[in-house]
């Protein structure tokens, strides 16, 4: 299991930890199962969840220090840097390949290990949020220096859905 706790910026300042803020949320469904969906070599979920996110949150790809994608097969961080805006079509695997999303690179991606490395407990979801959130908060095992903005992504029935969370270290000023 997991929980997360979630208030207000104003009541988070009672803790004793240190708050992440979520600055912009989506989700998407594209289809009821993986069959019907329009084209299985990309996820319209993803484009759609994360759009929302980005024009929730106020940021473009540029502002994002740090990547969560849901990886529980080996295609899904191409798929997710693709559909998610962050590369074009057909050129992930060359951005991986030159180390970007290593630790180092220009976007470090599933510095916890990913599903496929860290663990795959059929919640998945939960721990790439708690990375997320420990990177902006400086406090992961495998911390990225410099961390301000984090995107996580999440996908439910195989590829059809998605949901994206943006969440920052500085406090909104709403």
């Amino acid at each position: 299991g997991g929980a997360l706790i979630i208030t207000s910026a104003e009541r988070a300042k009672d803790f004793s930890t240190k708050p992440a803020y979520i600055m912009g949320t989506g989700e998407s469904v594209e289809s009821p199962i993986v069959s019907q969906m329009y084209d299985l070599t990309t996820s319209a979920a993803f484009k759609t969840s994360s759009k929302k996110a980005f024009e929730e949150a106020g940021v473009t790809h540029d502002d994002v220090d740090h990547l969560m994608v849901y990886d529980a097969f080996a295609h899904l961080p191409i798929y997710g840097l693709e559909d998610l805006g962050f590369v074009k079509r057909g050129e992930a695997g060359s951005f991986i390949e030159e180390g970007n999303t290593s630790p180092g690179g220009t976007l470090p991606m599933n510095t916890n290990g990913g599903g496929l490395s860290y663990t795959h407990s059929g919640m998945y979801g939960m721990y790439a949020i708690q990375e997320s959130v420990r990177q902006v908060r400086g406090e992961a095992a495998h911390q990225v220096d410099g961390v301000k903005t984090s995107f996580c992504q999440g996908v439910g029935g195989m590829f059809m859905a998605a949901g994206s969370l943006v969440f920052t270290n500085e406090e909104p000023h709403r």
